[in-house]
C-alpha cells in the first residue's frame, strides 16, 4: 500500500511516501502554506499523483501523553483532510520526531537555510517510517 504522512505545521507542512512494499520512507516536499485548504488541495494532488491509500497525520501529544493546542490542530486537519480527500486517514504519535529530525540533519552538517528547507520533510519520513515500521513488526 502506498502511504502518504504530513508531518502539518502553522507555516509548512512535510510530505513523504513509501513504496508499495511499505518498505522504505522518502520525503516528497515542504508545502509552503499557512492556509490549511490550500494544503489540504495540494495533499489530495500528491495523493493522487502518488496513488496513495492512506494518509498518516503527525499527532504531536506532549511527553507526559497530553493533547495541547498543536495536537487539537492536527486532529482537525486530520478530519479536514479525510473529508476532502476520501482517503483513510489516521493520527500517529509523532513525539520528539522534529528533534530526531533536527539530530539526524545536524550529524549530516545541515545547517541554517538549508535546514529549515528540508526539517519538515524528514519530520514526515521519520514519522512514516515509524508507522510502517509498526506495520511489520506488529502484522497489520
Amino acid at each position: 500500500m502506498i502511504i502518504l504522512a504530513v508531518d502539518f505545521g502553522d507555516s509548512r507542512t512535510g510530505v513523504a511516501v513509501c513504496d508499495p512494499t511499505e518498505f522504505l520512507a522518502s520525503p516528497v516536499e515542504v508545502i509552503h502554506e499557512r492556509y490549511a485548504p490550500k494544503v489540504i488541495e495540494r495533499l489530495c494532488a500528491i495523493a493522487d499523483e502518488k496513488k496513495a491509500e492512506l494518509f498518516v497525520v503527525g499527532h504531536p501529544k506532549n511527553m507526559n501523553d497530553n493533547e495541547g493546542e498543536r495536537a487539537k490542530k492536527s486532529e482537525m486537519f486530520a478530519k479536514a483532510l479525510a473529508e476532502a480527500s476520501e482517503i483513510e486517514t489516521m493520527l500517529w504519535d509523532e513525539r520528539l520526531t522534529t528533534v530526531s529530525a533536527r539530530n539526524a540533519l545536524n550529524n549530516l552538517n545541515v545547517r541554517g537555510k538549508k535546514r529549515k528547507a528540508v526539517i519538515d520533510s524528514v519530520a514526515a519520513v521519520m514519522i512514516l517510517q515509524s508507522y510502517i515500521d509498526y506495520r511489520r513488526n506488529s502484522n497489520v
